[in-house]
């Protein structure tokens, strides 16, 4: 590919409006920040809030967006951006994918920071499920991002939006579908997040983690073996390596062994509270805060402290 248009930046949208998180990494190495949106015309006139133009490719139908993917490889590499910034979810992937194929660049998930230092994108991003970071300097072509999407924009002044024939592949065919029932819990945008380990003994006692979370104001999350194990909660309440990864302002963690799988998922907390009965838990080496005790004393006495109700 050659040379690099210095001065621009594509996001790819998948049919999700959600765009901040893309357009902030992408401002950080181009002044102007082009969104390319497979998906329905609502998605592209909201998008359009958050960027400087945006090129849209037509109302999909019944034509998967993945089946969009090497036209949007295609408007990338002519316009030869710095950057490509799409988000970290299954169609996203696959649009990215294509990108990084077609213009010969790797594909970077888990990125912490993004600059630009001697005419290069150096990227700071996670690997070995978060347990480690690698800093990567980019050259000869764009980078392509991996990113949380972040929020819908803000209304506002929009940019325009152009309208590009769509030209997806045609040996698929969208024939259902069916949204998955989640919970109605969102970890990543909580500010206050209070996780439960093994130490529960019974599924009924969640009423007390419960209780202190609501004292707090924040979500319940747990750790892997009872959202997969025992089920007491649903997946998408399991933080750790294969789960979700959050950045609360405080993570109280109770009953929570402190294992390395577990603890990657909340490296990002500003500050960590540990309520464990074993005082040698490795989790009283990464927290702020630590509580030697009976999860079962403990939690009612903080909640109660808390104004809340340890029922």
């Amino acid at each position: 590919m050659n040379a690099s248009n210095a001065s621009q930046s594509w996001v790819v949208v998948a049919d999700d409006p959600a765009v901040t998180g893309l357009v902030e990494v992408a401002r950080t190495v181009a002044d102007e920040v082009v969104a390319v949106v497979v998906g329905a015309r609502p998605v592209a006139d909201t998008v359009a809030a958050g960027v400087d133009r945006v090129v849209w490719l037509g109302e999909p139908g019944a034509v998967p967006l993945e089946a969009f993917a090497p036209q949007v490889a295609e408007l990338v590499a002519a316009a030869r951006p710095v950057a490509v910034v799409g988000a970290a979810t299954p169609a996203g992937r696959a649009l990215l994918g294509a990108v990084a194929a077609r213009t010969q660049a790797p594909v970077l998930g888990g990125v912490r920071t993004v600059s630009v230092a001697d005419g290069r994108v150096v990227v700071t991003h996670a690997v070995m499920g978060g347990i480690a970071e690698r800093t990567v300097a980019l050259e000869g072509g764009p980078a392509v991002l991996a990113v949380e999407a972040g929020a819908v924009p803000a209304g506002g002044a929009t940019a325009p939006v152009a309208e590009v024939a769509g030209a997806p592949l045609d040996a698929a065919t969208v024939t259902q579908v069916r949204p998955k029932v989640r919970a109605g819990v969102d970890l990543g945008a909580a500010s206050v997040v209070v996780g439960v380990g093994r130490g529960l003994k019974a599924e009924a006692d969640l009423g007390l983690i419960r209780g202190l979370a609501a004292a707090v104001h924040g979500e319940v999350a747990c750790s892997r073996p009872l959202a997969e194990g025992v089920e007491w909660l649903p997946k998408e309440s399991y933080i750790g390596i294969s789960g979700q990864h959050v950045a609360p302002d405080l993570y109280v963690a109770v009953a929570i062994s402190g294992q390395l799988q577990h603890m990657v998922g909340v490296r990002d907390a500003k500050v960590i509270v540990a309520v464990n009965n074993d005082k040698n838990a490795p989790v009283f080496g990464q927290c702020d805060y630590g509580v030697v005790g009976d999860l079962y004393q403990v939690v009612p006495a903080l909640t109660a402290a808390l104004g809340g109700s340890d029922d």
